[in-house]
């Protein structure tokens, strides 16, 4: 019972939808800290809910962080992910200026072995 709680409705839809959402900081260094990672969950979230998305999870480490996203079916995935790196390299590089230097990861591809800069599963 408490699972058909989570499950949202639109005006012709009933739906449940998530998407986890992994950045990779280019060529993984290591550069996030406590501070980063509390600022930058921060931003996701007023992102998130810009686009009437909630973010469930979010959890990360030096060079990546994960994100589990609950959108709705009018969200495109690739303007969400596309505003969260945006946003988020965008506010960070403004407020750390020591991250000048690092980017997220350009590639766009979702799978594969070398480390992806997202991956929507």
């Amino acid at each position: 019972m408490g699972e058909m709680q989570k499950i949202r409705t639109g005006r012709r839809c009933v739906f449940l939808m998530h998407a986890h959402l992994v950045f990779v900081i280019r060529f993984r260094h290591k550069v996030f800290t406590d501070a980063h990672l509390t600022r930058m969950e921060e931003i996701m979230r007023s992102v998130c809910g810009d686009f009437e998305c909630e973010l469930v999870e979010f959890n990360g480490e030096t060079n990546h962080v994960h994100l589990l996203v609950n959108f709705q079916p009018k969200v495109t995935v690739t303007k969400l992910v596309n505003s969260l790196k945006g946003v988020s390299s965008r506010r960070l590089r403004q407020e750390f200026p020591g991250l000048v230097r690092h980017y997220w990861r350009a590639n766009k591809r979702g799978g594969g072995a070398r480390g992806e800069s997202w991956a929507v599963t």
